[in-house]
């Protein structure tokens, strides 16, 4: 797992083809959103947006958030974000996330986890540890 800022992420990964800079627009606008609901604890992107490839095909994004997170109250694009099937229509973004909580066995295994392939062999994770 590697730690970067937004900007970090950004420069490395959402440049080169336009379908990297598309990809990009999408990271940036579903980290922005979530940021925005003042209860992010945790950002991790992965898949092949995170790879060397030249045109990655998606994006894929875990996040935990603090316990006192409803999703309930929530509205408009924020909504969307947090339903998994809206967020994939919406952003073309995968999102899955977890109240930290229920983080199973623990925050950081579960942030671990996505790291796994089905296969059992890893890849590349990518955590936005920091504001823009």
């Amino acid at each position: 797992m590697h730690p970067a800022s937004p900007r970090e992420v950004l420069d490395r990964f959402g440049a080169g083809s336009a379908q990297r800079k598309a990809l990009a627009l999408r990271v940036t606008r579903v980290y922005r959103i979530a940021r925005e609901t003042d209860h992010l604890e945790r950002f991790v992107v992965f898949g092949s947006f995170v790879t060397d490839r030249p045109d990655p095909q998606d994006v894929d994004v875990f996040m935990i958030m603090a316990n006192t997170f409803d999703a309930s109250s929530l509205r408009g694009d924020a909504r969307l974000l947090f339903d998994h099937g809206a967020a994939q229509a919406h952003f073309g973004a995968t999102v899955f996330w977890v109240r930290r909580l229920v983080a199973w066995p623990d925050e950081q295994a579960a942030v671990e986890f996505w790291q796994v392939k089905r296969g059992g062999d890893r890849r590349r994770i990518v955590e936005i540890t920091a504001e823009v």
